[in-house]
């Protein structure tokens, strides 16, 4: 049973995560592309931000077979699942607090309606911030692979 949930564990990750990473990585280019007059950018912009929230949903499968995995290894309480769970918590928080938000804000910007009081240069500083919150949503996911990869103190790790 451990085998299967394992499976499904690393098959949900690479698609659903997998998918989320790669939209919330794009979103800034295409953002920057909307802002500048590029108004073929903006149905992309449309695109990435609906499979960031889709995706983003579907990726809470994750941590459900991820804890259903370490439970039936008996692996739950390792300091390294721990910690996977715990970055975990912290990229959903990036992506729920900051990504979510600020494509929302990039997208009403790119679709004609700036924030109340707000120019395009406050949003191209929302895209710079932007930027920066996925590449740290991405790079907390780059250390839990690597967490699940290496195991740090697992007698079966590397």
């Amino acid at each position: 049973m451990a085998a299967v949930l394992l499976s499904v564990h690393v098959v949900v990750a690479v698609v659903f995560v997998g998918a989320v990473t790669v939209a919330v990585s794009l979103f800034p280019r295409y953002g920057r592309q909307a802002l500048a007059g590029d108004a073929a950018a903006v149905p992309a912009l449309r695109l990435l931000h609906r499979v960031t929230r889709v995706y983003a949903v579907l990726s809470l499968a994750v941590p459900v077979f991820g804890i259903a995995t370490a439970s039936s290894l008996g692996v739950l309480t390792d300091t390294w699942v721990l910690a996977a769970m715990a970055l975990t918590l912290l990229a959903a928080g990036v992506l729920v607090g900051a990504v979510l938000p600020g494509q929302q804000q990039v997208l009403g910007a790119a679709e004609g309606g700036l924030p109340p009081g707000g120019t395009r240069t406050d949003v191209g500083a929302r895209v710079r911030r932007l930027a920066t919150a996925s590449g740290t949503f991405n790079l907390v996911w780059v250390v839990v692979v690597v967490l699940m990869v290496v195991r740090p103190g697992s007698t079966t790790g590397v």
